[in-house]
């Protein structure tokens, strides 16, 4: 019997069918991969816009109350007030606020002496109230610059708050505020961190020794302002303790969230 040799070209072609049942499922394989790839850029890319969006929209409704209701002439910054509205809004998103109308900002960017607490109604666009706070007796003198989260360090806590519930006790009618910012204030119930009213944070005190008081870290008020603040901002609003600090803007899980 005659012996069949194939011919080059036959030869070519047969390589040719192996190497395309050989790699066929090497390709499927590249092309799901990429095609997986692909779709997870194009969501983060999609996920990052409309962040972008969104802040842009927080911005520009900061912007529109903060200039509706000059703000600047009441001593509180444009930059403290985008980021308390930034914060309340997210707090707000996540559904930790029960009391949504209420936003009060200490600005301790300010000096002691200004009235830097701001308490106000943003669905109305009013001030509802502008006073006195104290800030912790280690935090500093005129200025507050220190800030801790550690027990007993008699400092003030930056960040953002959830207020609680109410209590009378040594320093009076008094208001419990739970600290939402990890690493900067969640220590503020076990500190006994509370919004309450002090003698020592008034006018009087002001005039006669130059400086107000402070405190062991507590946002203390004038002792006259608790009947009329407290009420307002108590169970779930939002309160604010700011300073221009780049560790605390740029680390807030509030913020940055």
């Amino acid at each position: 019997m005659k012996q069949c040799t194939p011919t080059p070209a036959a030869w070519l072609f047969l390589a040719m069918i192996l190497l395309t049942l050989s790699t066929t499922p090497v390709h499927a394989s590249i092309v799901r991969h990429t095609t997986t790839a692909w779709n997870a850029k194009k969501a983060r890319n999609q996920a990052a816009a409309a962040k972008r969006a969104e802040m842009r929209m927080i911005i520009a409704t900061a912007t529109s109350i903060y200039d509706e209701m000059d703000l600047q002439d009441s001593g509180l910054s444009r930059r403290a007030f985008e980021y308390a509205w930034t914060g309340y809004y997210k707090l707000k998103k996540k559904g930790l606020l029960r009391k949504t109308n209420i936003l009060s900002i200490c600005d301790f960017s300010q000096s002691s002496s200004n009235q830097r607490l701001y308490v106000i109604d943003v669905k109305n666009r009013r001030m509802l109230y502008r006073t006195f706070v104290a800030h912790g007796i280690n935090s500093g003198e005129e200025y507050a610059s220190s800030f801790s989260n550690r027990m007993e360090s008699c400092k003030s806590s930056l960040g953002f708050y959830v207020t609680t519930g109410t209590y009378t006790g040594i320093n009076g009618y008094s208001l419990r505020i739970s600290g939402v910012d990890p690493g900067f204030n969640d220590n503020a119930l076990k500190r006994a961190i509370v919004i309450h009213g002090a003698g020592y944070v008034s006018r009087r005190i002001l005039t006669k020794y130059g400086v107000m008081g402070t405190t062991f870290g507590c946002p203390a008020i004038p002792t006259e302002m608790t009947n009329q603040i407290i009420p307002v901002v108590k169970n779930g609003s939002c309160w604010f303790i700011y300073f221009p600090s780049k560790k605390y803007l740029n680390q807030s899980t509030v913020l940055n969230s």
